[in-house]
């Protein structure tokens, strides 16, 4: 054998660089010039698959194979699959020269066709999934006199970046974590060979040489490459992937068998039936937003599983991937990304799409009703947060499902889908209304979005409980409601003043147990930065008009609008976008360099699509605001999780209004444009169930129960209402009106929902006062709590 020899991972290259106007950083290196083993790009130009048997889902980037997805769309097992064009007038890594088209046979088809144009050759590359086998074929077509193929392939098998064994011969093959892959040519290589990154591999070789020199039969385990020179400038190419090298061949060549023109109708016809049954909005929306809706379908449905169907990860890419490790990336599932998924394929009419994603949650549901914060499709957690928005949305899901009558009351769903709301409300009564994290992975405490979320899920319980745990449910959704404004609304400040408005939501208040003005709040992603909480605004309260909970012409949330539009809205050359909040630190510095734990919050797409959705409730037109959208994508439509806003950097191909280096698809984002455009034919939010505005309409709640807890007391009540004092466990209420001159003692009750326990005091007419303490099994807590009693003229 012939084997390639290893050397310092970050040996130095140099070589022709084309700087690309597609991610944040000048065009990183090829799988096979790598400096260290980092993933491939995160932005992309398209993520496909097939929508038969196979397991298999490819994405794109600078006009080449990126990560590889087998055999769930949680396990990427390449870094990619370049070229480099050989001829009279020198050697051209495709990806480098980055001069190409891509094109679809429509825009809800992704099977692409990709051509690159260089100097002296001309590229043809086209993309097949077979639907019937884990295999991607690739069909190439060279063009230019004495012009040689030679495809660079990089494997990261097993969830490994550095622990994998390349083999060249006949046909190319490497190993990693007992996953194996095999790439086979038709009609064949006439050499190749197998190398470690940055020392061995075959863009070093062309590198120093000129030429393909080498012939390394053997590579690894470590950081490996492959290459070989194709024996003609017309064939096909196979990628298989399997749990043996004999079966990844097998697969390969029976593919070849096949071919590739049986092989693209058999994926043309799964993708064009499936289009077939699209309902997407059209007499509200011009014809070229309308193919961005059809776009943005096929990428919701790219996203899914089909090891375990209804999973659809976050998004088939990492982002900064090629500039730092992270094995989880995007390619996790969020039950938050997800259940907005589940909600833009069914304005879409796919409706067993979306019940298919709401019985995977529901299979995903921990016991004590949470969700975690992510997970790998099969179920293995990744991050360990808990986010109170996601305990939520399961329940939203199903209810407006329950509504359109998706889910029967006699069908087979229907007791799996009220054992899971039963468990989520007990859940989000335990533990709300603080979260733990809020939407942004971020802060914990008293956010606007997911308050209401949580309200929200609580009202929507209503529709599948009864007796007492329904009437709890509803009684705190009313309490909650009528709270927020205490909870996260400030009013006097700087800001009010500056913007000439009476008072605004915050972004997030951490302690529920104090008014929200005077806290402080750490800005993460910025070395420790503390700021005051009436300073930091976000776009999170426009869930209080999206979800029914305020009219959408209320005083406060366009007041709110107004000082957010002049602090995180900002103009693109694309469009007009948004940022998280204010001192946001979640991207590219200032410089373009990559976001490493710190940085410079960049403008969100999906928040564009926010603010149309508050645009189109109060009456004005969204399409600008879905032009912005679809004009922010990237050359393959789709929409990034963040577009640059700052001064053009060229030199790290960043240009305002178009995508950074974060994530890019991010289906969240594209399920918001969907959304956006069917509510622009609707004229309402998905979101907003019937349960919801046949309770609140236009009126804030009215509640005859308040609840006082440890994270969030009551400073006042009103008159004629009652006051549950609630805690986790067992205890006896010490109360008194008259300042302990008088007491009483109450035991609490246990609570329909397990783990709570109450005690209800009904305050005296004429009462000014209550003020008590408790005793539980371990004895007295050791202080007193005041709660004033109001007329009832006075809100509470």
């Amino acid at each position: 054998m012939i084997h390639a020899l290893n050397g310092h991972p970050h040996s130095p290259c140099s070589g022709l660089r084309v700087m690309s106007g597609l991610i944040g950083e000048s065009i990183a290196p090829s799988s096979a010039s790598d400096l260290a083993p980092t993933w491939s790009s995160s932005a992309k130009d398209l993520v496909f698959t097939s929508l038969g048997g196979s397991r298999v889902w490819a994405t794109l980037g600078y006009g080449i194979l990126n990560e590889v997805y087998w055999p769930s769309t949680g396990s990427p097992q390449t870094r990619d699959l370049g070229f480099i064009v050989a001829g009279p007038a020198g050697w051209f890594e495709v990806k480098r020269v980055n001069s190409y088209e891509i094109a679809t046979p429509q825009p809800d088809i992704p099977l692409p066709t990709i051509t690159h144009e260089g100097p002296g050759y001309r590229l043809l590359l086209e993309f097949v999934p077979d639907p019937d086998r884990d295999v991607l074929l690739i069909g190439f077509d060279l063009r230019g006199d004495g012009c040689r193929l030679y495809p660079l392939l990089a494997p990261r098998l097993g969830l490994t970046n550095g622990d994998n064994t390349a083999y060249a011969g006949a046909a190319l093959s490497a190993e990693g974590g007992g996953d194996w892959l095999h790439l086979e040519a038709e009609p064949g290589f006439t050499r190749s060979s197998a190398g470690f990154v940055g020392t061995s591999d075959g863009w070093q070789d062309f590198d120093r040489h000129g030429a393909m020199t080498w012939d390394h039969d053997l590579a690894g385990p470590g950081n490996v490459a492959l290459m070989g020179e194709l024996s003609t400038t017309t064939g096909t190419l196979a990628l298989a992937f399997a749990t043996t090298r004999e079966g990844a061949a097998t697969l390969a060549r029976s593919a070849l068998v096949v071919g590739l023109p049986e092989v693209r109708a058999a994926a043309l016809s799964g993708w064009t039936d499936w289009a077939a049954q699209l309902r997407l909005p059209s007499d509200a929306v011009p014809a070229d937003l309308a193919a961005q809706a059809h776009r943005s379908a096929a990428v919701l449905k790219t996203h899914e599983d089909r090891t375990y169907p209804g999973a659809i990860v976050a998004s088939l890419s990492i982002p900064w991937g090629n500039a730092h490790d992270d094995l989880g990336g995007y390619h996790l599932v969020w039950a938050r990304d997800a259940v907005n998924s589940g909600l833009g394929l069914l304005v879409t009419g796919q409706t067993e799409d979306a019940r298919r994603m709401l019985s995977y949650l529901v299979a995903m549901q921990q016991p004590d009703g949470h969700w975690g914060q992510n997970f790998y499709p099969d179920g293995r957690p990744y991050w360990r947060g808990i986010q109170m928005d996601e305990v939520g949305l399961p329940v939203i899901l199903a209810t407006k499902l329950l509504e359109t009558g998706l889910i029967l009351p006699d069908g087979p769903m229907y007791d799996h889908v009220w054992r899971m709301v039963e468990r989520a409300t007990g859940y989000i009564l335990r533990n709300g209304p603080l979260t733990e994290q809020d939407r942004w992975e971020e802060n914990a405490g008293l956010n606007c979005y997911s308050l209401s979320v949580q309200v929200t899920a609580l009202v929507a319980a209503g529709q599948w409980l009864s007796g007492a745990p329904r009437d709890l449910a509803l009684a705190m959704a009313d309490d909650w409601n009528a709270r927020i404004e205490n909870w996260t609304f400030v009013s006097g400040t700087g800001l009010d003043h500056a913007h000439d408005i009476a008072g605004h939501y915050v972004r997030i208040v951490p302690d529920g147990r104090r008014p929200p003005a005077g806290q402080q709040v750490e800005v993460r992603n910025r070395g420790g930065l503390i700021t005051n909480v009436e300073d930091l605004v976000a776009l999170d309260f426009l869930s209080l008009a999206r979800f029914g909970l305020r009219p959408s012409d209320d005083r406060g949330l366009c007041d709110t609008v107004k000082v957010c539009d002049a602090l995180l809205g900002v103009d693109t050359p694309r469009g007009r976008s948004f940022y998280r909040y204010n001192g946001d630190g979640y991207g590219e510095h200032a410089n373009g360099a990559p976001f490493d734990g710190q940085g410079i919050g960049r403008a969100w797409p999906l928040l564009t699509g926010e603010r149309g959705h508050f645009a189109m409730q109060i009456g004005e037109d969204p399409n600008p605001w879905l032009s912005a959208m679809a004009g922010m994508t990237g050359p393959g439509g789709l929409i990034p999780e963040q577009v640059w806003e700052a001064p053009d950097l060229p030199d790290r191909g960043l240009r305002p209004g178009q995508p950074t280096g974060a994530a890019m698809p991010l289906v969240w984002a594209h399920s918001e444009y969907l959304r956006l455009a069917a509510a622009a034919c609707t004229g309402k939010p998905i979101e907003l169930l019937d349960c919801v505005a046949a309770r609140y309409g236009t009126l804030r709640p009215n509640p005859k129960t308040r609840y006082w807890r440890d994270p969030t007391p009551l400073r006042q009540i009103l008159q004629g209402t009652r006051l549950c004092v609630m805690d986790r466990g067992p205890f006896t209420l010490h109360a008194s009106e008259d300042d302990w001159r008088t007491t009483s003692d109450l035991e609490a009750e246990a609570l329909p929902f397990r783990g709570l326990f109450g005690a209800t005091v009904e305050v005296s007419e004429g009462a000014r006062e209550l003020v008590f303490t408790r005793r539980r099994q371990d004895g007295w807590e050791g202080r007193d709590h005041r709660v004033s009693i109001q007329p009832r003229t006075t809100e509470s």
